[in-house]
């Protein structure tokens, strides 16, 4: 397991509100949008980044990382394993303080990479599973 529970409670509780979910669209058939409803239920402002740039869940939406305009504290990658390393990269390089790649999405090497720029990681998991497993509150926020 990439990331541990200690690691992910870091990532839910103390990095900041503000989530960056690469890969969220308006389908409401995808597990992303599902997910950035549980992430904005427990309190975190999410920003859909996906190359139509479209708003979700009211909020304004950014074809990529580097569009946005403000800090992001972490971000949420819900894109193929073979893309899932350039975005931590990107996310690196946009100051986040966490990543978190989603169940199925694996990278061994972008995991090693991230953790030695300084930034907390988890891989292969999902906040909306974590968030309930580990007690985590409906509303609660950081």
């Amino acid at each position: 397991m990439y990331g541990d529970d200690a690691t992910v409670r870091r990532i839910l509780d103390e990095l900041g509100d503000t989530w960056a979910v690469v890969g969220l669209s308006s389908n409401r058939q995808r597990a992303a949008y599902g997910v950035a409803a549980v992430l904005q239920r427990y309190g975190k402002r999410v920003v859909p980044v996906h190359p139509k740039a479209e708003p979700v869940h009211g909020e304004q939406g950014y074809a990529s990382l580097a569009d946005i305009p403000f800090d992001v504290d972490v971000v949420d990658v819900f894109v193929n394993s073979e893309l899932a390393g350039a975005v931590a990269d990107e996310a690196v390089a946009k100051g986040a303080k966490g990543v978190w790649f989603q169940l199925g999405v694996v990278d061994e090497a972008a995991f090693e990479r991230t953790r030695a720029a300084g930034l907390e990681m988890v891989m292969d998991r999902c906040p909306a599973i974590e968030i309930p497993r580990l007690g985590r509150g409906g509303a609660q926020g950081s």
